[in-house]
């Protein structure tokens, strides 16, 4: 079977893209588009390139090991060690689960393939079309997201920092995209921050891009979050709380601690 290389790298692209998005979907990690793609072209690369370096076989399954380990650190964004394992774990899982079934199709419908590098290359370029299909996934989730921007879901809540609370109505905000080092911030108002900075200080801090310009918002790590929801109160710790730098009268509560 003859493989063309621009083929090959387009494939082993496709491919490493799908599965490390589903990955970073799986386990709900932060990474952008844009580091998932840079670590599939440096995966496609190398599967194309590693069989041409002249190495033992147990070393080679240990490279791609290693390499496979890198591609998650690049697609990823970490708090810390248990998060990034956890995406690997996935991230292998899936492979082996992709590749097993891949094995298993070809032998149904009697199709060619041949195995390399830990990738399986065949005359059906299945990692072609299920690229096509994510992006086109991913294309329709933004274009949902963009049009229920401006939902939102008004709740009471309670923020807790140094036995001292403050109570005030919120809503959660899909239009909320701010992070400190991947951990999602919720936004109150300055007034109502008052005793609860006082008490836990103002540690740490992220530029903000806002209608008016670029802007430094104060954040602060309070002890609990408690949200009113339907289905009843629920409780976080240790919640990034932004102080709003503009005028507000709600808290902003961002929609990824629902997920935490």
């Amino acid at each position: 079977m003859q493989v063309y290389v621009e083929l090959a790298v387009a494939e082993n692209f496709c491919m490493d893209f799908t599965l490390l998005y589903a990955a970073k979907a799986a386990v709900k990690n932060r990474g952008s588009i844009r580091a998932v793609a840079l670590s599939s072209a440096i995966g496609a690369c190398f599967a194309v390139f590693m069989p041409l370096i002249p190495v033992p076989e147990y070393a080679a399954v240990i490279i791609k090991i290693a390499a496979g380990l890198l591609m998650c650190f690049i697609a990823g964004r970490f708090s810390g060690f248990k998060g990034y394992i956890k995406f690997c774990a996935v991230f292998f899982a899936l492979s082996a689960l992709l590749a097993g079934a891949l094995i298993a199709l070809y032998w149904l419908v009697g199709a060619d393939y041949f195995e390399g590098n830990g990738y399986i290359v065949s005359s059906i370029p299945v990692g072609i079309p299920l690229f096509g299909a994510l992006i086109i996934f991913i294309a329709a989730k933004k274009a949902a997201a963009k049009f229920s921007k401006g939902s939102k879901r008004a709740v009471g809540c309670r923020i807790y920092s140094g036995g001292e609370y403050v109570a005030l109505n919120g809503f959660f905000d899909s239009g909320n995209r701010v992070y400190l080092r991947g951990e999602p911030v919720s936004v109150i108002p300055s007034a109502a921050a008052g005793k609860l900075v006082e008490l836990a200080g103002i540690n740490d801090g992220v530029k903000i891009h806002t209608v008016a310009g670029s802007k430094f918002l104060k954040v602060f790590t309070a002890d609990r979050l408690e949200v009113d929801l339907p289905e009843g109160t629920k409780s976080f710790k240790n919640v990034k709380i932004g102080v709003s730098c503009t005028r507000i009268t709600d808290a902003v509560l961002h929609p990824d601690i629902l997920e935490d």
